[in-house]
């Protein structure tokens, strides 16, 4: 069953694919089809949901399931917008081997997937994610680009959406705009709302908890159309200890990231003047 938090996510994401879809000149609903199956998913629903119980419960970390990952999806939608917006476009395109709305659909995919390897455990998960991901985006892909002439379509667009699901971490070589966007919208997704599951199971010290309480002082992570860059990224924290959580996870991330000269980055506690990283 779906939480309210998801549902409310859900609806979010609905809206935000409509919105770039009317942005497009071809108006194409691929990306809506798709988003539509991939809310409404059951296998996909239990994937997360097991993702989120090894992670929290068996390994003691945060969230890594249907709430995060939704996150991320919108993420990552929010900054495809403002970068086609900018006039700026994607791997496929720049490359003539697939529309936006293709990146647009690997994206949705991606994100929705990344973190499914969480069900194996946490050491190569993303690569297990990859392996788990691929039955169900061949599923999704069959049924929404059903003729022969889609073939190649389905294959750019599977390739793409795994690129971004093994890219995510940051430990691997990748090289689309499209992979590097997942990358850097999982590392946004680090607020205390994400931190307080763990937190709560987990009273007494252990190794890792700086990752913890790091990410309980960040108050908000925004994404808006950039000054000098076209996304802007904004972190507001209630304490110092969250630039640990910036430093150690999202800027790491940003830096091995394809799309990095695309994005500028801001973080700061409350009250004070924020710092430019990037």
């Amino acid at each position: 069953m779906k939480s309210p938090k998801e549902i409310s996510v859900n609806e979010k994401l609905l809206t935000l694919t409509k919105e770039i879809i009317q942005l497009t000149e071809d108006k194409d609903d691929l990306p809506l089809k798709v988003m539509e199956i991939l809310v409404n998913d059951p296998e996909i629903q239990e994937i997360q949901d097991y993702a989120n119980n090894v992670s929290i419960v068996r390994l003691g970390f945060n969230d890594h399931g249907p709430v995060h990952m939704r996150t991320v999806c919108r993420n990552a939608l929010k900054m495809m917008k403002i970068l086609h917006q900018a006039g700026i476009k994607t791997s496929l395109e720049n490359e003539g081997a697939g529309t936006f709305s293709d990146s647009l659909t690997a994206i949705s995919m991606a994100a929705f997937m990344h973190d499914f390897g969480m069900t194996v455990g946490r050491n190569d998960h993303e690569l297990y994610s990859g392996i788990i991901a691929y039955d169900l985006i061949k599923r999704i892909l069959d049924q929404v680009l059903p003729k022969k002439e889609d073939l190649k379509r389905k294959i750019v667009i599977r390739s793409m959406a795994l690129e971004g699901i093994v890219g995510h971490m940051g430990v691997r070589k990748i090289h689309s705009l499209e992979a590097g966007i997942i990358q850097i919208a999982d590392g946004c997704d680090m607020t205390k709302g994400r931190a307080r599951i763990p937190m709560e199971l987990n009273k007494s010290p252990s190794v890792g908890d700086i990752h913890k309480y790091s990410a309980n002082s960040i108050e908000k992570v925004k994404i808006l159309a950039g000054q000098e860059k076209p996304i802007r990224i904004e972190v507001n924290m209630s304490a110092d200890v969250g630039f640990f959580q910036i430093e150690e996870v999202l800027l790491q991330k940003i830096n091995s990231s394809p799309a990095k000269a695309l994005v500028e980055l801001f973080a700061g506690v409350e009250g004070c003047e924020m710092k430019k990283y990037l």
